[in-house]
């Protein structure tokens, strides 16, 4: 459970030790379910530089990193994105695509809000982190999960 927001940054500074450059990771949940900021706890521990906010507007922001994982994969950067003005039409991965973020791939994790059904196709392995939050007491949940297979 994630009872305040900096619970849910401590999460996602937490899951950044399971990363390495070349992960996508999709935040998937609802709006205000806490998707930027598991972002910003992602940037944090990877060493991210720049204050993380939602991409919206902008689309993606890449945040130069200098940290270094356990496995030794270094990410070079957080390439953070906002997929939700791409929409879910026909022409939303042809946007996805136009934004170039394969290149990214090899040095950088890879953050995409409201990217299911989308940006798996970006790379053989994904991660989804899902959130919800409960309209009651505003506690959040999440729960991770690992994908691999074919982009």
């Amino acid at each position: 459970m994630l009872a305040a927001p900096a619970d849910t940054e401590d999460f996602g500074a937490e899951l950044a030790t399971e990363l390495a450059a070349g992960d996508v990771v999709i935040l998937d949940g609802p709006l205000g379910a806490g998707k930027t900021v598991l972002a910003r706890g992602i940037a944090r521990g990877l060493g991210a530089q720049g204050a993380v906010t939602s991409p919206t507007y902008v689309i993606a922001r890449v945040h130069p990193a200098g940290g270094r994982r356990p496995d030794g994969g270094a990410a070079t950067a957080m390439v953070h994105v906002d997929a939700y003005r791409l929409g879910d039409g026909p022409g939303a991965l042809d946007q996805l695509d136009a934004l170039d973020l394969d290149t990214d791939l090899d040095d950088s994790v890879v953050v995409v809000e409201w990217g299911a059904g989308l940006a798996e196709r970006l790379a053989d392995h994904h991660v989804v982190v899902r959130l919800r939050r409960d309209p009651d007491t505003d506690v959040r949940t999440a729960e991770w999960e690992r994908h691999t297979g074919s982009a």
